[in-house]
Formats: structure tokens, sequence, C-alpha cells
């Protein structure tokens, strides 16, 4: 059994650990908050966004622009959003296995990532990967910035033919305790289904050239969708993964009390034992 003074020793560590996460709990529970409000202030621009874009495609030839242009999947890139720092749970294990199913179907492409996150760049580079592109700084990163940047390099390699098809990888945010990985195709771009037949409207200018320029906001709008719902994601995985770090050291601190109280009164038992020895000896 340990002696007392490791015991002591050790209850002041975990009670120091608990203090750490119960802080971090609480961190976690108010960014989370702000990244649900900015998750749902995005909504209805990209559900217009979407309703328009449906609206102007919807008489246009796919052949007109080069990122509506279907080819046959041979090469593709895979955008995985992860995160850069850990203690969240199982955030990135869990999208990384479901990334690795996803794969496991399509053994027969050549497949590229452009990776969100610094836990995803490092599991992917120690696999020997092809890696295209990397973006870091998914909480420190203004989302429609980083949404930028992807798309252009997104759309670069599909309009020279770099790529066939792109798809996004990130935890869906459903609830604090529940985040879903989703595969969700980017490009080549689909119409958007709508509950509702676009409206008539007259376009000026030319559905043409008001394609060429709504596509690349219509893929920012899903870029930075994506990157709010994984950045809500990871804050609502670290709360409750603190959550669970702070019940357990609240567990492992009784229990080390127990074997503290015990200890104790083991040697007290012992002292009393010798005492007693000693007296009737003298007796004796």
């Amino acid at each position: 059994m340990p002696s007392l003074k490791a015991l002591r020793k050790r209850i002041a560590t975990v009670r120091s650990t608990q203090q750490i996460t119960k802080a971090m709990k609480m961190v976690a529970a108010a960014k989370l908050r702000r990244a649900q409000e900015a998750a749902e202030r995005a909504r209805p621009y990209a559900a217009k966004l979407a309703e328009m874009f449906a609206a102007v495609a919807a008489g246009v030839e796919p052949d007109s622009h080069p990122l509506l242009a279907r080819r046959e999947e041979r090469r593709i890139d895979l955008v995985v959003m992860s995160s850069d720092r850990g203690l969240c749970g199982g955030y990135n294990a869990t999208l990384f296995r479901h990334v690795g199913g996803w794969l496991r179907e399509r053994t027969a492409q050549e497949l590229a990532f452009v990776l969100v996150g610094r836990k995803g760049l490092e599991y992917y580079r120690r696999r020997g990967m092809a890696i295209v592109a990397h973006q870091l700084g998914i909480l420190t990163t203004p989302p429609a910035t980083m949404a930028a940047t992807l798309v252009s390099e997104l759309a670069r390699r599909f309009e020279r033919q770099e790529t066939d098809a792109v798809f996004l990888v990130y935890n869906r945010f459903r609830s604090a305790i529940s985040q879903t990985p989703s595969v969700v195709p980017l490009l080549p771009v689909a119409p958007p289904t709508v509950d509702r037949p676009p409206a008539d409207y007259i376009f000026e200018p030319p559905r043409p050239e008001l394609l060429a320029r709504l596509l690349p906001r219509y893929l920012e709008a899903l870029v930075t969708q994506a990157l709010l719902e994984a950045i809500a994601s990871e804050h609502a995985a670290r709360m409750t993964a603190m959550d669970n770090a702070t019940t357990n050291a609240a567990d492992m601190i009784d229990t080390l009390t127990l074997s503290m109280n015990r200890a104790r009164q083991a040697t007290i038992t012992k002292e009393l034992m010798e005492v007693i020895g000693g007296a009737e000896a003298l007796k004796g």
C-alpha cells in the first residue's frame, strides 16, 4: 500500500488537474454558445444563396462553366476538417475512422488530401498520404477568410483537371453531446434542391455571366457553413470531454481519500498495538 505522503501528494495532483479541466469545460461552453450563434446566423444567407443559385442554374447547360463539368471520378480531393488541438475526446479519431471507411470503398481512385487543422495534417502525413494543401488555425482564422482560400485552391485544381471531384469531410453539429461525421460533395457543383420551385427571375447580366460570379460565392458559403459546424462540434466535444474528466477526477479523489484513510487507520492501529505490546511486556 502506498504511504500516506504519497497518497496526499497524489490527491493534491488530481485536485489540481480537476480545477484545470473544470475551467476548460467552462471556457468551451462559452465558446460553444458563440459558435452555435454564428452557425445559426449564417444559415439564412446560405439558404437564400442556394435558392438564387438554383434559379440561375435551372436554365444553364452543365458545360457552360468549368465548375459544373462532370467527369469520371478517377482523381478525388478530400477536404478533411479536423482540430488544431487535442483534449476534445474522440472528435478527431471518430472523423478519421469515418474517412478510413469511406476510403476503403474507393480503392480504385487516386486520392489527395486538403487538410484543415494540425491533427489531420499530422495524422495523414504519418501515413504517407498525398497532401496537396493544408490550413491551420481553424479557431483563430475567420471562417469566411479560410473558406475563400480553400475554394480558390480547390476551384483552381478542378478547372485545371488536376482532380475530378472534391468532397468535404467534417463533423456536423447535432447537439452538445452529438457530432456526426459527414461527407458532402463540393465539386462539381450540383444545383441544390429547394422546397419550392425557383422563382421566374429576369436576369441582368445574362445567366452564364451571373453564374460565373455566383458560383465562387456559393462554394464559399458551403465551405464556411462546414467550418462553422466543425468549430461548434469541436467546442462541444471539448466541453463534454472536460466534463467527463472533471467527473473522473472527483471519483479518483474519493477513491484516493478512502485509501488514505485506510492507510492512516492502519498506521494508528499498528502504533497502538506496539504501545500495548510494550506495556504488557513491562508488566510481565
